[in-house]
């Protein structure tokens, strides 16, 4: 499987092999499983495809300087990349700002929406663009 690298975003490489395994997943099992199932699923794809990382990778949240809690992105990908999946007939406003939020929260560049549960794969890009506080 290869990646399908785009320059016009950063780590292009990256999560153009996580798309491929992303796809390769939705091809063999199709929509209607619990997204726990698809997650157990692309942990496999991706590590034969020599990717690294972590899974329900824990992060603390803080607000001006105070912990306030723990959330969990559903993978950390090379330590630059996250990936939050969904298992929905449709995404919807809600599932993008989580995953943007994740992204602002952790201060991570790039991250993938990428929901099993259509018809066909859905996923999209994110960039982050809030530099990270000083």
């Amino acid at each position: 499987m290869k990646p399908v690298v785009n320059t016009d975003y950063k780590h292009s490489a990256i999560t153009g092999k996580i798309i491929g395994c992303a796809m390769e997943v939705h091809r063999y099992l199709g929509n209607g499983f619990q997204e726990r199932i698809y997650q157990r699923a692309l942990a496999i794809e991706m590590s034969k495809q020599g990717l690294n990382f972590a899974v329900e990778f824990e992060m603390t949240v803080f607000y001006k300087g105070e912990y306030i809690g723990k959330r969990r992105v559903d993978f950390l990908v090379e330590d630059i990349v996250s990936v939050e999946i969904k298992a929905r007939a449709e995404l919807d406003d809600s599932h993008l700002n989580q995953a943007i939020n994740y992204l602002e929260v952790y201060h991570i560049e790039t991250g993938l929406l990428i929901n099993f549960g259509a018809k066909s794969l859905q996923f999209k890009r994110l960039i982050n663009s809030k530099p990270p506080p000083k």
